[in-house]
């Protein structure tokens, strides 16, 4: 029973993060959820919780004392409101208590900042909610606040701001400069003004070969697929569809029935970037799981695309809850990969198999053979032998 419990867990945690993604939560937000929902799913699973019990003040509050992150509250709290509204739980979680207390010189500068900055009550709140983090991180870490260093800083902000997105991080960065400004010169309680210090990692923008993946590790991917559900199922036929014939998510996402054809076996994209249509051939095990999918999981709906929400009112999937199904699928092979992993093994088996650089640049849909010669990195005999000429 707790077995199917957990199962329960994993199936609703895949549908509130392909929620979230279809409501246009940021790409930070729902990743942190992310993280945050497979740590809780994992802790829920050790400690044999079952499903009545699963999101109840007290698993809550073990899980953060078990976790020792800041902030992760919210991701399940999320995911307990998007059950409660489907039914499928009977209450919210209580909350454990109202606006905690933090020490004076936390609330002085609160105060500082209503009165004399004209903060609003909603950028009070804000920054609340990162000094108290602060404030917990101090405490754990057994760090005086008078004696503060710039590394300690960046420590706090390398954990509390792993799952925001980088305008969220630049804005709470932003906040807490003027935490420690005011510490140092309206206090005097830091030595040395820290606050300009505060700054986010440099982005650096690098070429790099596309990753693939080895033949061992495919048949990993497609040995740990299940297809006991319709999300399942309907994630069977994606992974098919970009390991076998190297679509992007987004053309995957746009697939129609009307695209298909099952007697011929073949797939027609005319929606292609760059505006490149194309027929290309179903191979067979693509096809049959297509059908499966239809079969067993596509809900009825009025709408033609091929891939749907399971959930209510079933809305056809957008590009990104199709790169995080197969980006899930690969989750076994612990190393962070993506839907484009697929795309470029598919480019990878062409290589090897013989075929041009052009071919490869019709089949991929790229619209200057320059984007396709960067797949000569994962094809280091080939590459050898066009840039040098050299026979192997």
């Amino acid at each position: 029973m707790i077995a199917e419990d957990t199962r329960r867990l994993e199936l609703a945690i895949g549908d509130y993060l392909e929620w979230m993604i279809s409501t246009g939560y940021s790409h930070g937000t729902w990743q942190h959820h992310e993280r945050v929902l497979n740590d809780f799913l994992t802790f829920v699973h050790r400690k044999e919780i079952a499903w009545d019990d699963m999101f109840s003040l007290d698993t809550l509050r073990a899980f953060q004392e078990d976790d020792k992150r800041l902030h992760t509250s919210t991701a399940i709290r999320g995911l307990y409101r998007h059950l409660y509204k489907q039914g499928k739980v009977v209450a919210p979680i209580p909350r454990s208590h109202h606006r905690k207390d933090l020490p004076e010189i936390y609330e002085d500068y609160l105060a500082y900042r209503q009165e004399s900055r004209q903060a609003s009550s909603q950028q009070i709140t804000v920054i609340r909610r990162v000094l108290c983090a602060f404030d917990d991180y101090l405490k754990r870490e057994n760090i005086r606040l008078s004696r503060l260093t710039i590394e300690q800083v960046d420590a706090f902000w390398a954990e509390f701001n792993s799952g925001f997105a980088l305008l969220t991080c630049r804005t709470y960065r932003s906040l807490f400069r003027g935490f420690l400004s005011y510490l140092h010169h309206k206090r005097g309680i830091l030595p040395k003004d820290l606050a300009p210090l505060v700054v986010g990692a440099p982005i650096f923008s690098r070429a790099t070969p596309p990753n693939f993946l080895r033949p061992h590790e495919v048949q990993q991917v497609f040995d740990s697929l299940t297809l006991s559900s319709p999300i399942e199922l309907r994630t069977y036929a994606m992974v098919h569809l970009a390991y076998t014939l190297g679509l992007r998510p987004i053309e995957i996402s746009t697939i129609t029935l009307d695209d298909i054809s099952f007697i011929e076996a073949e797939l027609e994209l005319t929606n292609r970037k760059g505006k490149n249509p194309i027929k290309l051939p179903l191979p067979e095990q693509t096809l049959k799981a297509i059908i499966a999918y239809i079969v067993g999981g596509r809900p009825k709906s009025k709408h033609r695309r091929l891939f749907l929400r399971v959930n209510p009112p079933h809305e056809p999937l957008g590009s990104i809850s199709v790169s995080y199904r197969i980006k899930r699928s690969m989750s076994k092979l612990h190393v962070p990969a993506t839907a484009y992993w697929l795309r470029h093994t598919f480019a990878q088996n062409l290589l090897e198999a013989g075929a041009s650089l052009y071919e490869v640049k019709e089949m991929l849909g790229h619209d200057s053979i320059e984007t396709t010669r960067k797949y000569l990195h994962i094809h280091t005999e080939l590459m050898r032998k066009v840039l040098f000429d050299e026979e192997l």
